[in-house]
């Protein structure tokens, strides 16, 4: 006889695990959990090989409000999670920069935000040389910089910080894949895992990360999420920079390249071009240095000339779970198979709305439909019509 369990939940990582926090411990689901997991190190997960930061300069409301919720726990942490909560937040702030081309679009991305109520001011050129007098504002007309409520943290201090949470609460993690999802009608009724046992489910929850395309299609589900490599650059630089937020240079000078502290170094990095971006191989973990040493480096030395002299220390490769359709989350149930639930998509803004989506998906579950934030912008439903979700600060 299969085992059973009220929810079942592929992907441990931070949208699985935040999903079952929020149904057994915020959410107090009486129900059982099961989050499946084939790594449970974590080593390869989108979730661990990000840059860790959270921002609000998002230009779609839905956005911001997942990564305000998203702060909201960082700055709860103690009260959540205990005395000893800590991931080593820095509250430092994104500096987006934009030139004469996309200085209206970031006009209207700040009136979004005010809105939303984040705390973003817009600067001019003069203003960002008196502030970080060590920038070249070359190209730059305008930029807008996070006084509050954006910085970095600790990737896998947040992680374990929540799956800990969860599994106190109650849910039951098991170390295996999913290999097969059978359907009923309007349902699923069981899932198969790579260790053979077959569990009937109440729920499925796809929070699969790069591989929730795969996940869905067991379903005969088309999702269009795959994995796209993104490398990750860790470099030195000999003169002492001191106060540099998040950089996101959106000139056409250094159009997409990032830069921010980390300890005593920096990390950086840019997404590749679409014309070469593809879906990476499942064991594609090889970093692509050429993309340091022709784009990025030039790029950073051009904005910031004591960059010039930057060492490259080290560089790491992982996936982002790639929305194909539109970059933005999918979020909700499928419309024909009534207890199949997308958690996937999000395109590199993962890790900071994974408490946000979590809590979304946990309120479906529970109470039928979203109580907090309305996530119905996000529903699949928008694949079969046609209808792309558009975010003007993608990164």
């Amino acid at each position: 006889m299969a085992e059973q369990y009220d929810v079942v939940i592929a992907g441990g990582a931070i949208m699985g695990s935040s999903t079952a926090y929020f149904l057994k411990k915020e959410l107090g689901f009486a129900g059982s959990v099961l989050v499946v997991e084939k790594d449970p190190t974590y080593a390869r997960s989108a979730t661990m090989l990000s840059a860790a930061s959270i921002r609000q300069q998002f230009s779609t409301p839905e956005n911001i409000r997942l990564s305000r919720f998203g702060i909201e726990v960082i700055r709860d942490l103690k009260g959540r999670f205990g005395p000893d909560a800590d991931i080593g937040f820095h509250e430092r702030g994104y500096l987006t920069l934009a030139s004469s081309a996309g200085e209206a679009i970031l006009r209207a991305n700040h009136l979004v935000q005010s809105a939303e109520g984040s705390d973003i001011e817009l600067i001019d050129p003069a203003e960002i040389a008196r502030r970080w007098p060590y920038m070249s504002t070359e190209g730059v007309a305008l930029a807008a910089y996070g006084r509050s409520g954006e910085g970095w943290f600790d990737a896998w201090m947040w992680l374990d910080m929540i799956r800990k949470a969860a599994k106190a609460a109650g849910a039951h993690y098991a170390h295996a894949a999913v290999t097969g999802i059978a359907t009923a009608g309007d349902r699923v009724t069981s899932v198969t895992l790579s260790d053979g046992r077959e569990i009937a489910c109440g729920t499925f929850v796809n929070a699969a990360g790069p591989s929730a395309g795969d996940v869905a299609a067991l379903a005969g589900i088309a999702l269009p999420v795959e994995p796209r490599k993104r490398c990750v650059f860790v470099v030195h630089c000999r003169e002492e920079i001191e106060g540099l937020p998040m950089l996101i240079d959106g000139t056409s000078v250094a159009s997409g390249v990032y830069i921010r502290p980390e300890g005593q170094y920096f990390i950086c990095g840019v997404s590749p071009d679409e014309a070469t971006d593809a879906r990476a191989g499942e064991d594609d973990f090889e970093v692509d240095y050429p993309l340091f040493d022709d784009l990025i480096w030039p790029a950073l030395a051009t904005r910031i000339p004591a960059f010039e002299a930057l060492k490259l220390v080290r560089a790491w490769a992982g996936h982002y779970d790639f929305h194909t359709f539109d970059h933005n989350a999918v979020i909700g149930r499928h419309p024909e198979i009534s207890n199949f639930v997308f958690c996937n998509g999000f395109s590199g803004h993962g890790i900071q709305q994974g408490p946000g989506a979590g809590r979304a998906v946990a309120e479906l579950i529970v109470h039928g439909g979203y109580r907090s934030i309305d996530l119905s912008v996000f529903g699949y439903d928008r694949l079969v019509s046609g209808r792309p979700v558009v975010e003007a600060n993608i990164i």
